[in-house]
């Protein structure tokens, strides 16, 4: 699914014209964004939660020239999925 294809989703479900989904729609991802930035998570419940994890330096190699370099210590985006999702995907 598409970012078009949510809001066109999110247009129909609430009966909101698509200009309004949309803004509706990059509203929500921008406050997650935004909290995340500020290193706190956001919970869904009955969806999952979104956090933000940190990732040591560490040592990797280049492909093509087998070149051993270090990769910088960073903070990565992680989801985990709410039993409820889960249940709903295997049901």
């Amino acid at each position: 699914m598409s970012k078009k294809d949510l809001i066109d989703a999110v247009a129909t479900a609430t009966e909101l014209s698509k200009d309004k989904a949309g803004a509706a729609v990059d509203a929500v991802v921008a406050h997650i964004e935004q909290v995340m930035k500020n290193g706190d998570e956001v919970r869904i419940p009955g969806f999952g939660t979104f956090k933000v994890s940190k990732r040591a330096e560490r040592k990797a190699r280049n492909p093509q020239t087998g070149a051993e370099m270090t990769l910088k210590a960073a903070r990565v985006p992680k989801f985990s999925a709410a039993k409820a999702l889960k249940d709903a995907l295997n049901a």
